[in-house]
C-alpha cells in the first residue's frame, strides 16, 4: 500500500467546519455555528440547506446511503442505512436527503436493551442529530452522529446523558469564571482516551472458540516467559504490526481522528494508540470509530484485534486511560497560571474535582464496572478497585500547607505566586506518574485510569462531568454571596482540602496495606462489578443525576438494570463456552493422548518385558487425575449455571451476584484443572493454540 499524503487525506471523509464554511451559504454557516456553540434551535429551513449540501458532498465521496449513527445501551454503535434514491414515475430516480431526514430518524427501539424503558410492543424510538459532532462517510454511507431517545423522550443511549452532563458542567464553570472577571460563554470538557489492545495471529484466533465467543482466553497455561523481562514495552514493532498501525492511522486520519501516538505496551502482543485531545462527545465518537476500525483492519494484515480487558491471564490487561480536563478559549482550567488571580482560579477548579471524586467515588467506580474490567483491576499495572486521587508529592505538600496555614517553600526554581501570604508558591507540573493510581493529576489534566479497553467512555465522563458540575454549582452559590471574593475562595479551598483529604493517596495502590488504610479512611472498595453497580441507584446518586438534569430516576434505574443483565449474560456465555470446549475438545484430547501413552506402555512391555515405563505411567496417572478433575469441574459449573439461571430475571442483582459468587469460582476451578492438563498433554494433541504460540509469534 502506497504511503498517503497525511495533509491531503486528513479529514477528507468528514463534513467538518472547513467543508461547511466552503460549501454552505454564509448565513447558513453562521446559523449552524450558533446552533453548535450556543445551543440555539435548528430551523427546518436551515436543516434543509445543510442536508442538501451534505448529500452532494457525501455522494462525491462515493456515498449512496445515509445512516443515523448512535450509541444504544449496548455500549457499541448502531446504524440503519437508507439510500438517497427516490424513484420517479418515469422509471428514473433522483437522490434526496431532506432536513427532516438529517435531523430526525426513527429506528426500532424495542430490540435494544432498555432496562424497562421500552417494552417489546413499544418499538418507537427517535434519533436526533448531534451537530457538534461532524458527519462523516464510512463504507459508502453518510454517517450522522445522533442521540437516541424513546417516544416518551427518555434517553435510550449513552450520548444523551453525556451531552447533558457537558452542558451542565459548562454552565457551572462559566459561573465561576465570571466571578474571576472572565466573560466566557462556554467551557468544553476535553478528553483524550489512550486505547490499549492486543494483536494476535488470525490463524490462532480462529482455533480458539473462547476468543471468538467471549473475547478472552478461558483456558491457557502460563508460558515459561511472560512479561517479566519488560522487553516489549516501547520495543521495535513487528513488521505486520507496523503495517497495521500505518493502515489504521491513515483510515483514522481520513475520518478526522487525530491519532497521534502508537507503541508497544508492556505485555507481549499488546499495543497502544493515543489521540490528541478533543471535545468530550467527539472524543467518545472517535474512540468508538477507532475500536471499530481496529477490529475491521487487523484481519487484512493476518491479525485479529482483541479489545477485551483481560484476554490473557498472567500479563497486563488493557485499559483506556481517560485524560480529562476543562478548557475555554485560550484557557486550560486545570493548568496553574502565571498570576495570583489565575492560580486562585486553578485551585478552585482543582478543589472541585477532588471533592467530586471523594463525594462520588462509588459512582465513578460504578461507571467503569464490567465483567471484563473485573478481571483487570488490581494487578499487572491496572489500578485497584479503590478510587483515590494521585497529586504528586509536591502538590500534596502544598495542599497540606494550605489546609494548615503553614509555610511551604517549593524546592524548584520556577515558582507560582498565589499572591496571598497564607498560600505557598509552587512549581508548575511538578508531578511524577503513578501507574497504580485510579485518578491521577498529571500537570494540567486528570488521568482516569480505571476504564476498560472495550468500554464506551461515555459513562465514565458523564459521571465525572456531573459530579464536578454539582461541586462547581455549590462553589458558585457560595462565592456569589461573598463580600470579599479572594478570601472566600481561599476559605473554600481550605475547607475542601480539609474535608476531602482522605481521597488523596500517592503510594502503591497494589498493597494490602493500602486496602486496610483505604478502609480506615472510609473509602469504598467493591472488587465485584455486580456489587459496584448498585451505586447507580444509591439515593444520593439518583439525587445528583436528577438535580443536575442528566438522568431522571427512571433513566438511571434502567441503566442499572441493563448493566446487571449484561454482566450476567456475559458470564453465562463464558461458562457455557467453557463447558463446550472442555467436553468437546479438551477431554477428548487428553483421552486420545492417554490412549497413546497406554498403547506405548503395552508395546514397550511386549517388546521388552520388565522394561521401565515409569515416565509414561507417571504422565498417565497425572493426566487421568486432571481429566477427571476437568470432567467433574465441568459438571459442577453446569450445576452452578443452572442455579444462577433459576434466579428470576426480575431479580437482576441476585442473578448477577450468583454469577459472580458461584459461577465464576466454578469457572476458575475448571480452568485450573484444564491448564494443569495442558502442561502435561502432548503438544500435538492439545487442540488450543498455547499462550507461547499466541504471544510470541514470528
Amino acid at each position: 500500500m502506497a504511503p498517503a499524503n497525511t495533509k491531503e487525506i486528513y479529514g477528507s471523509l468528514v463534513f467538518n467546519e472547513h467543508v461547511m464554511k466552503e460549501r454552505l451559504p454564509a448565513a447558513t454557516y453562521r446559523s449552524l455555528k450558533a446552533t453548535v456553540q450556543k445551543g440555539q434551535p435548528l430551523d427546518i429551513e436551515l436543516a434543509n440547506v445543510v442536508a442538501s449540501v451534505m448529500r452532494d458532498w457525501a455522494m462525491e465521496k462515493g456515498a449512496t446511503h445515509y445512516t443515523h449513527w448512535f450509541q444504544p445501551l449496548t455500549g457499541i454503535t448502531s446504524e440503519k442505512h437508507d439510500s438517497f434514491v427516490s424513484p420517479m414515475k418515469d422509471g428514473t430516480a433522483i437522490m434526496e436527503f431532506s432536513g427532516k431526514e438529517l435531523v430526525r430518524g426513527e429506528p426500532d427501539a424495542s430490540s435494544f436493551p432498555s432496562g424497562g424503558l421500552r417494552a417489546v410492543a413499544e418499538a418507537r424510538g427517535y434519533t436526533t442529530w448531534d451537530p457538534s459532532s461532524y458527519a462523516f462517510v464510512k463504507d459508502g454511507t453518510l454517517c450522522v452522529p445522533t442521540a437516541f431517545c424513546s417516544w416518551n423522550g427518555e434517553a435510550l443511549d449513552k450520548k444523551t446523558p453525556l451531552l447533558r452532563s457537558m452542558k451542565v458542567v459548562s454552565d457551572q464553570a462559566c459561573r465561576i469564571l465570571r466571578l474571576f472577571g472572565k466573560d466566557i460563554a462556554h467551557v468544553d470538557v476535553t478528553v483524550g482516551p489512550e486505547q490499549e489492545y492486543f494483536l494476535i495471529k488470525k490463524e490462532d484466533y480462529e482455533r480458539r472458540e473462547d476468543l471468538i465467543l467471549t473475547g478472552r482466553t478461558l483456558f491457557g497455561a502460563m508460558p515459561a516467559k511472560g512479561q517479566e523481562l519488560e522487553e516489549h514495552y516501547f520495543g521495535a514493532l513487528r513488521p505486520e504490526v507496523s503495517a497495521f498501525m500505518k493502515h489504521l492511522d491513515e483510515e483514522l486520519w481520513k475520518l478526522g481522528v487525530a491519532a497521534k501516538t502508537k507503541h508497544n505496551e508492556v505485555a507481549p502482543c499488546q499495543h497502544e494508540l493515543a489521540p490528541i485531545f478533543d471535545r468530550c462527545n467527539v472524543a467518545v465518537d472517535h474512540n468508538l470509530l477507532t475500536m471499530e476500525l481496529m477490529k475491521k483492519l487487523a484481519p487484512q494484515h493476518g491479525l485479529v484485534c482483541l479489545l477485551h480487558e483481560k484476554p490473557f491471564e498472567g500479563v497486563n490487561g488493557s485499559g483506556k486511560h481517560d485524560n480529562w480536563s476543562l478548557s475555554a478559549p485560550g484557557l486550560n482550567l486545570l493548568d496553574p497560571g502565571d498570576t495570583p488571580r489565575d492560580n486562585l482560579q486553578f485551585l478552585i477548579f482543582f478543589a472541585a474535582v477532588i471533592k467530586a471524586v471523594d463525594e462520588y467515588q462509588d459512582l465513578l467506580r460504578m461507571s467503569i464496572a464490567s465483567a471484563g474490567n473485573e478481571h483487570r483491576l488490581g494487578g499487572n499495572e491496572a489500578p485497584p478497585a479503590i478510587v483515590s486521587v494521585f497529586v504528586g508529592d509536591e502538590l500534596n505538600a502544598i495542599l497540606d500547607a494550605i489546609a494548615s496555614d503553614s509555610e511551604y517553600v517549593a524546592p524548584q526554581a520556577v515558582k507560582i505566586d498565589l499572591g496571598v501570604d497564607v498560600l505557598p508558591k509552587f512549581a508548575k507540573d511538578n508531578t511524577d506518574r503513578n501507574r497504580t493510581s485510579p485518578f491521577a493529576f498529571t500537570g494540567n489534566k486528570f488521568e482516569f485510569r480505571m476504564p476498560g479497553s472495550s468500554s464506551n467512555i461515555s459513562d465514565a465522563n458523564t459521571v465525572l462531568n456531573t459530579a464536578v458540575a454539582k461541586e462547581l454549582m455549590g462553589y458558585a452559590d457560595e462565592l456569589e454571596r461573598a463580600q470579599d471574593f479572594d478570601s472566600a475562595v481561599i476559605a473554600l479551598v481550605k475547607r475542601t482540602i480539609r474535608d476531602h483529604k482522605r481521597v488523596i493517596f500517592n503510594g502503591n495502590g497494589y498493597t494490602k496495606e493500602w486496602e486496610a488504610e483505604a478502609a480506615r479512611r472510609g473509602l469504598a472498595c467493591e472488587p465485584a462489578a455486580s456489587d459496584a453497580l448498585a451505586a447507580m441507584i444509591a439515593p444520593k446518586n439518583l439525587e445528583l443525576f436528577a438535580k443536575m438534569g442528566v438522568l431522571s430516576e427512571t433513566e438511571a434505574r434502567s441503566r442499572y438494570e441493563v448493566k446487571l443483565e449484561h454482566y450476567a449474560k456475559l458470564r453465562h456465555i463464558e461458562a457455557v463456552t467453557m463447558m463446550e470446549i472442555t467436553r468437546r475438545q479438551l477431554v477428548p484430547a487428553t483421552l486420545a493422548y492417554m490412549t497413546a501413552l497406554a498403547n506405548g506402555i503395552a508395546a514397550k512391555q511386549a517388546a521388552c518385558p520388565g522394561i521401565s515405563c515409569k515416565a509414561e505411567e507417571k504422565a498417565l496417572r497425572q493426566l487421568t487425575n486432571y481429566t477427571d478433575a476437568m470432567s467433574d469441574a465441568a459438571d459442577r459449573l453446569e450445576a452452578q449455571v443452572e442455579a444462577a439461571e433459576a434466579v428470576p430475571t426480575a431479580q437482576a442483582q441476585g442473578r448477577a451476584r450468583a454469577y459472580h459468587d458461584q459461577v465464576l469460582p466454578a469457572m476458575n476451578a475448571l480452568r485450573a484443572a484444564a491448564d494443569a492438563a495442558e502442561a502435561i498433554c502432548g503438544q500435538e494433541y492439545w487442540p488450543l493454540p498455547s499462550y507461547s504460540s499466541m504471544l510470541y509469534y514470528v
